[in-house]
């Protein structure tokens, strides 16, 4: 899904908040793990989940699904409270960003 954000269009999970890429995930891997994970949390993908068209899912360490959009695994950010949120945006030296459709 997608929602309008004071940065502009942004894809969302099914509670409407902002998902983010991070510039550190590569080839189709996700790299945020551990306490990573605690502060940007998997958008996870549920048992028997399709992925089609710019939709996929990859492989996390502990072997669970993460869904990805154009082969970019996707997060939520913890300190993001409601919808339209987007504190997330830049951090760690701009390697988060919003995810854009």
């Amino acid at each position: 899904m997608t929602a309008e954000t004071a940065k502009g269009p942004a894809l969302v999970d099914s509670k409407s908040m902002t998902l983010y890429t991070f510039d550190k995930d590569m080839g189709g891997k996700s790299m945020c793990n551990g306490p990573c994970a605690a502060n940007w949390p998997a958008l996870m993908a549920a048992s028997g989940s399709a992925a089609s068209g710019d939709w996929t899912m990859v492989t996390r360490d502990d072997g669970t699904m993460q869904w990805a959009y154009k082969g970019k695994p996707l997060y939520t950010f913890a300190k993001d409270t409601k919808p339209g949120d987007v504190t997330g945006d830049g951090f760690l030296n701009g390697a988060w960003h919003i995810a854009k459709p």
